[in-house]
This record gives structure tokens, C-alpha cells and sequence, in this order.
């Protein structure tokens, strides 16, 4: 089931592995039970830590959990845990085997203290890239809290759960068997969710902090850039962020980051994170900004109520896929409207599914999803696409493709449970048509995320920062960076390069600048 090269990296591993595990296969006569009792004799035969049996009793077969032997084990697979999830089932091993995790004593002493009896289940696609975050957060919880159990469910091998759920979208979590959230969610969210007192506790030990010399409001690349230049000057630097990495988080394939040949948004995200946390940066994660006000020190209100202070503050607040505004498209959210090909695909497998958009989103998502799905409808409004030839080619030799230009969807129908179809309107006839669909895959472009500061400051027709060459706002003190700003062509090595230039234009700003009083300190 491993090769070699693989073995050899989970050998060295396991040889962490501070007290035996035990693996309990639940397996049918299924290839893929096959599959998964090699996998898990592979494992076996990597330390003398682990021990296999195939005497489970779980509902769900092929499954397989991870215990210590004589306890009742928390952790379970219903599926094979490779590709993106083969990193979960490493730290599920490691974990319950003693190996302590990377995560702040303070959080782990929060999971801890939860008295609720919870039961977990994460319904992923091992294409996903956003589903190894929850299904780890869930699984440390367990290893963590004797009170709280997960199990991963594979969408694509359970399809029949899957379709009686009427689970549309991965990630989607259920706890105790009822709907829990949809989509990525950090660990420190899932606490959120589950500990009602986290974020009054939180919005006070915020607003405790001493005013910063640079905040930033934003985690993705033009945030990560201003934070790490303002940190080499030497003066106090905060990140705000509401999901650090931003819109990478959801970018796959990055083949035009100059100097790396390729690689893929939650691998840059993280090598963000990491390079930002190497400099002596307060980063806020997980925090959304709800106001800005501008004074002698300029304060950034957050949704929980915690009021920051700052003597500059760099807006990076980058931007969210541009949403279709039809009847239908909000309702049916999560139910068959979809924005993530990579991670929704697979539940449509075999199924008719609608791309919108001609450019290079729409259309590398019809090529991706052309390989999973029956057929590909792909709509544009324009006359023509607008996504480079050589995507464009590639395109147009797939055959269960059908692209249909000068479309204007006006409309997602469904039966009140989930999306059927949708109707678009031929703009050069009038004529209306309505196509039969289990889901839809919306690639229009993105929306500055600057709706929290319309009337603070100066916005574009399209809500962007309007900004000059040093960055700066219509508010002394306050530079915009990135997606969310007027500055043209947004791509990574851009808004890196303006988060650069906003937190140098800032420091220039703070030198020239005088001390604020010991009132507006104080205050």
C-alpha cells in the first residue's frame, strides 16, 4: 500500500511514539477494505508500538480507529487516509501515542476543560485542502478530552450517507448529530463554537494589550509582507487577522511565484505564518475587524467587542469570491451552490454540474472537474472567454464539455433541500433557458472585503482602498495594501510587494510623526 520512500518517512516518525496504539479495523469484502488492511499492516510493520486487529464492529465499513490498547479509542477513519489526509493520520498516530502536539498550553488546558460529551464527524474528500485542518482539530480534541470522539468520513466512498445527509459541500462537521459548520475551521474556531465563554475571555485580554507602533488588518500575503518589514524595523507590530493566509488558503496550483516553480496556497500560507512568527510579531488570529476610528491614536474595533490601539495601521484585508446575487444562489449555499471545485467535486462525481465564468478560475475548474463529473456546463456572461489559449485548448478537446457564451444566469432552483438546476437568459435573443444540475461551481472574481470601512475611508465604485504610490489612505496614519486596494492586477508577489511598501511608507509616517499624548495612551 506505501512505498518505500514513504515507509521509510513514517518509520522515523513512529519511533516517536511514546506508548503502544492499537489500530481495529471494521472491513467488508470490499476492495477497498483490501486496501485498507494493507495500509494499516504497513503500519504495523513499521513499530513495535503499533498492533492491528480486524475485529471492529463499527457501523461504517471499511473504517479503522486509533487507541491505546484496553481504552475505548476516540479517533476513528471511515475511509483510506491518503492524499491530503495522510498528514491526519500521522498526528492521529503520533498523538495518541504520547507525542505532544504544537499547540499553546492554554488551549490544550481549554479542551481540556470542556465538560460537554461530544461526538464528531467530519464528512471530507481527499482532494480537499481545507478538510486535514478540521479533521486534526478534531482529532487532537479527542486525544486531548476522554469526553469528546471524531470520525472522518470519506464523502466519495460513502456516498449513500452522504446523499441521506444531503451533505453538498466539504468540510461539513456534525456534532452529536446535528449540523456543526461547513468549511475550514481552525481549532481554536472549533473551541469557539464549543465554549461559550472564549470570546468574552478573549475580547478582554485584547483589549488589555499596550497600543502598537504598526497594526495590521489582514493575514494573507500583502499583511504577512507589512508585518515581517515593519517587525526588521524594530517597533511594535500586531497582526489582526481573521483567517491567516487569506484567500490563498483556497489556491491551489501557484506556478507564478518568481523563484519557487510551483506550489500550492496552504503550503505558502504556512510558510507565511511560519516567517512571520520568526520576528517578534503579536498575531491575532482568528479576530474579523468590525470598525476603524481615527484619533491621536487610531483604535480598530473587532466583531467580538475588543477595542485595539495603534499608532499606524496597515488595512490588507484582501478580498472573497465575487457571489452571483440570483435568487437561489444563498439558499442553496453549501446544498449544490459551491466556490471550491478542488474541495466540492468529488460529491458530484458522475453528476451534471454548471462552472460560471470564462476566465482562468472558470475555466481550469470545468478541466478539473471534467475528470470527475459527467458533464460540464460552462457559462459566461461575456461573447467570448477570457482565460489564457493554452487553458482555453485544453478546454475545448474535453469532451463532456458544453461552453455557452453571452449567458446571464438569473436564477438557482431547487426543491427547498438542494439546488436542481439553474436558468440563464441568452443575452443576444432574450431567449430564457433552464438547465437540469446537482450543482454549481460560481468563478467571478473576488470583492474587496472593505464593507466595515465604507464612510471611514475613501472607497472606489468598486469598494476598494482608494490608495497613492506610498500606500496611503485619505486617513493620516492609515495604509492599504493588496486585493482589497485600488492597485491594479491582483496577484501573491503584487500584494506582497505593496504590503512591503505600505509598512515602509508607515514607519516613514511614524519618525516624522509626534509621540502621542499620555492620555491617548492611557485612555
Amino acid at each position: 500500500m506505501l512505498d518505500a520512500n514513504i515507509k521509510t518517512q513514517l518509520k522515523a516518525y513512529l519511533e516517536r511514539l511514546q506508548r503502544p496504539i492499537e489500530l481495529v479495523a471494521s472491513l467488508d469484502d470490499s476492495e477497498k477494505s483490501q486496501e485498507m488492511h494493507g495500509l494499516l499492516r504497513d503500519i504495523e510493520s513499521l513499530s513495535g508500538k503499533v498492533a492491528v486487529r480486524t475485529d471492529g464492529s463499527a457501523e461504517l465499513r471499511p473504517s479503522f480507529s486509533v487507541g491505546r490498547p484496553g481504552e475505548t479509542a476516540r479517533i476513528s477513519f471511515a475511509g483510506i487516509p491518503m492524499g491530503h489526509e495522510f498528514t491526519s493520520l500521522v498526528l492521529a498516530l503520533l498523538q495518541t501515542g504520547g507525542h505532544p502536539p504544537k499547540v499553546e498550553e492554554a488551549v490544550i488546558e481549554q479542551i481540556r476543560a470542556l465538560a460537554a460529551e461530544i461526538h464528531f464527524e467530519t464528512y471530507i474528500s481527499l482532494s480537499c485542502h481545507n478538510c486535514p485542518e478540521v479533521v486534526q482539530a478534531l482529532n487532537l480534541m479527542a486525544v486531548l478530552n476522554p469526553k469528546i470522539s471524531h470520525t472522518m468520513i470519506d464523502g466519495a466512498l460513502f456516498q449513500d450517507r452522504v446523499n441521506e445527509l444531503k451533505i453538498m459541500a466539504v468540510p461539513t462537521v456534525i456534532a452529536n448529530g446535528e449540523a456543526f459548520g461547513q468549511g475550514r475551521m481552525l481549532l481554536e474556531e472549533v473551541l469557539a463554537k464549543v465554549d461559550t465563554g472564549a470570546a468574552a475571555r478573549d475580547a478582554a485580554r485584547l483589549s488589555g494589550k499596550d497600543a502598537f507602533d504598526v497594526l495590521v488588518v489582514g493575514g494573507g500575503p500583502a499583511g504577512a509582507s507589512a508585518a515581517i518589514y515593519a517587525a526588521r524595523k524594530g517597533i511594535r507590530t500586531g497582526v489582526v487577522s481573521e483567517r491567516f493566509g487569506g484567500q490563498v488558503q483556497d489556491t491551489m496550483a501557484i506556478e507564478n511565484f518568481i523563484s519557487v516553480k510551483e506550489t500550492d496556497g496552504p503550503k505558502l500560507s504556512m510558510a507565511l505564518e511560519e516567517h512571520v512568527k520568526s520576528y517578534e510579531v503579536d498575531l491575532m488570529n482568528l479576530q474579523r475587524a468590525a470598525s476603524l476610528k481615527a484619533g491621536e491614536l487610531i483604535e480598530v474595533t473587532l466583531a467580538n467587542g475588543a477595542v485595539l490601539k495603534s499608532k499606524s495601521v496597515i488595512l490588507a484585508t484582501g478580498a472573497r469570491w465575487r457571489e452571483m446575487n440570483v435568487p437561489g444562489e444563498r439558499e442553496y449555499r453549501g446544498r449544490g451552490v459551491a466556490y471550491c471545485p478542488h474541495c466540492d467535486g468529488p460529491l458530484f462525481k458522475g453528476k451534471d454540474v454548471a462552472v460560471i465564468g470564462g476566465g482562468n478560475s472558470g475555466v481550469e475548474a470545468a478541466i478539473d472537474l471534467a475528470g470527475i463529473v459527467g458533464h460540464v456546463t460552462l457559462l459566461e456572461f461575456d461573447s467570448k472567454l477570457r482565460a489564457d489559449a493554452v487553458l482555453q485548448a485544453k478546454l475545448g478537446s474535453l469532451p463532456n464539455v458544453t461552453v455557452i457564451t453571452d449567458a446571464q444566469t438569473t436564477e438557482v432552483t431547487g426543491n427547498g433541500e438542494k439546488m436542481n438546476g439553474l436558468v440563464y437568459k441568452d443575452r443576444n435573443s432574450g431567449e430564457v433557458h433552464r438547465v437540469a444540475l446537482a450543482g454549481v461551481f460560481v468563478q467571478i472574481g473576488l470583492l474587496p472585503n472593505t464593507d466595515w470601512l465604507k464612510g471611514t475611508v475613501a472607497l472606489s465604485k468598486h469598494g476598494e482602498i482608494e490608495i497613492n504610490d506610498r500606500c496611503e489612505t485619505s486617513l493620516p496614519g492609515v495604509f492599504a495594501a493588496g486585493d482589497a486596494t485600488t492597485v491594479p492586477y491582483k496577484q501573491i508577489i503584487i500584494a506582497m510587494g505593496e504590503g512591503s511598501k505600505a509598512a515602509l511608507s508607515a514607519f516613514d509616517h511614524l519618525i516624522r510623526s509626534p509621540a502621542p499624548s499620555a492620555e491617548a495612551v492611557a485612555a
